[in-house]
């Protein structure tokens, strides 16, 4: 078993910051390499504590802020202008930043990409849904309404 700092969010493991246990295997060959971890030691305490710190900032102060958010999020769906085909088609795909960034322009509040979450991926226009995670315990879903860019080149 290897010992690990996680630096991001893992689901099903833990948040930023926290110590865990994990398979050597699933340490060596996919939670270090991809940046979810680093090895944990000693030292690793301070490092511990300015994960921890940069988390807490990028939290919601309260949680009557983040329900705040949720109902304002839930009740306003959001439009996202992108790139697409005659028939609907993207060219790509809407990322998590695309959603965080449409969110913000529409004036609901500011998120962090991190925090967004996609059902399934979004290649035509149409609506859809995201799964915001807010706090712990405070998840909102947003409808999403895709639509072409109408500007010809």
């Amino acid at each position: 078993m290897s010992k690990l700092i996680l630096t991001q969010e893992v689901s099903g493991l833990g948040s930023a910051g926290d110590v865990v246990e994990v398979k050597n295997g699933y340490a060596r060959n996919y939670l270090i390499p991809q940046g979810f971890a680093v090895a944990w030691s000693r030292g690793g305490e301070k490092q511990v504590d300015s994960i921890k710190a940069a988390r807490a900032a990028r939290e919601h102060a309260t949680i009557e802020e983040a329900q705040d958010l949720k109902l304002r999020l839930e009740a306003n769906p959001v439009t996202l202008t992108v790139t697409a085909g005659a028939e609907g088609r993207l060219f790509g795909s809407v990322k998590t930043g695309d959603v965080a960034a449409a969110v913000e322009k529409a004036g609901i509040g500011s998120i962090d990409k991190r925090l967004v979450e996609l059902v399934s991926p979004i290649k035509t226009v149409g609506t859809h849904e995201a799964i915001l995670k807010l706090r712990d315990g405070i998840v909102a879903t947003i409808t999403l309404n895709v639509v072409a860019d109408k500007k010809k080149k």
